[in-house]
């Protein structure tokens, strides 16, 4: 099943608005962000909330409103629509999407290496990808890039994707938790966030080999090929304002998740006291900040693009049957705003990070 032309799901959204103080002789333009999973978690929201916080948004001139998707693929989806000036999808939809005409391209690349995996419990006598065959694998939801990912893995063992394995919804957080203890799927094709949530409810998990996609780049910000040159001054002082919270986020994990809190009440865990909803939120977005870090991906300057990576990347789904034809990584993917986000000096964000004392 190719993802992209599934059924978008039109649910409720919760919008989370980034209220931020500017003074009032300053108008600030509004831009409307949607991010890929249904909850916002640590690894997702906090470099928003420090960017909210700490007033870089404001610096900017935006009011930032965050809106959670279902998936990648719908992502994509409501960019092409013109509903979301842009979005956090993985590279997947965003690649078959081109192949059906969509001119949208990742202008910043948020998490340089895949959080996507498959993993199964700890215990389990699943020890390698080919071990899959005839078990049931749960995705968040079939608008997840977990959905590509899976197949595209099972393929390169060996393995019939329509025939050899099955693909449901399991959902996020408890709930694949719950379907993991009862038996119900053998696996998941989920991430290193939702991961982490999993194993704070007490599922250990064992990571199966990942070493076909570990260089790959994941999930960035995408934006119409016209906006980009358009509205290239909003997204630039976004990505900008974006990439001190990153920093800030990777230099001081926990300060970040109690801005988290702080900027969005409701991600705070309930029946929990503090001192264990932070504990298992940074465990939750420690899973996260090896992606966000440049170093494995080759580059040098947040946001980059390593475009032969992705050029790989590309093949690797053509060659396992995710995509039908070969899309090219220069049709994906832009560093032409990099320069201008990275007109900071990282350093002081560092300092900020270690220097911030809650109030």
């Amino acid at each position: 099943m190719n993802p992209f032309t599934g059924r978008v799901a039109r649910a409720t959204l919760v919008t989370l608005i980034l209220l931020v103080a500017a003074p009032a002789s300053e108008a600030q333009t509004r831009v409307r962000v949607g991010t890929c999973a249904r909850t916002l978690t640590a690894g997702v929201g906090s470099q928003f909330a420090v960017a909210s916080k700490m007033g870089w948004f404001a610096q900017e001139g935006l009011d930032v409103e965050v809106v959670p998707l279902t998936g990648s693929t719908d992502c994509v989806k409501f960019v092409a629509t013109r509903e979301f000036l842009m979005t956090l999808p993985s590279m997947e939809p965003l690649a078959i999407g081109r192949l059906q005409g969509v001119k949208i391209k990742n202008f910043y690349t948020a998490y340089q290496t895949p959080g996507y995996a498959i993993a199964v419990p700890a215990d389990s006598p699943i020890q390698k990808l080919s071990d899959l065959k005839g078990k049931t694998i749960g995705v968040t939801n079939m608008a997840s890039a977990g959905v590509v990912i899976a197949r595209a893995l099972a393929a390169a063992s060996g393995l019939n994707p329509d025939a050899d394995i099955s693909l449901v919804v399991a959902g996020e957080g408890a709930q694949p938790a719950a379907l993991l203890r009862t038996k119900q799927i053998d696996a998941l094709s989920q991430f290193d966030t939702q991961y982490a949530l999993i194993e704070n409810v007490g599922v250990k998990l064992r990571i199966l080999d990942k070493r076909l996609i570990e260089r790959f780049p994941s999930n960035g910000f995408i934006a119409l090929e016209d906006t980009i040159h358009t509205r290239a001054k909003e997204l630039t002082g976004f990505a900008r304002a974006y990439a001190k919270g990153t920093i800030f986020t990777i230099a001081n994990p926990e300060a970040a998740v109690r801005i988290l809190y702080e900027v969005f009440p409701f991600t705070r865990p309930t029946g929990k006291d503090e001192a264990t909803a932070v504990r298992e939120d940074v465990h939750v977005l420690r899973a996260r900040i090896p992606q966000l870090k440049l170093e494995p991906a080759g580059v040098r300057r947040w946001g980059e693009t390593n475009e032969a990576n992705l050029r790989e990347y590309m093949e690797f789904l053509l060659k396992w049957g995710v995509l039908k034809q070969r899309v090219e990584a220069a049709d994906l993917m832009t560093n032409e705003l990099i320069g201008e986000i990275n007109r900071f000096d990282p350093e002081a964000i560092v300092k900020a990070a270690r220097d911030y004392k809650p109030r």
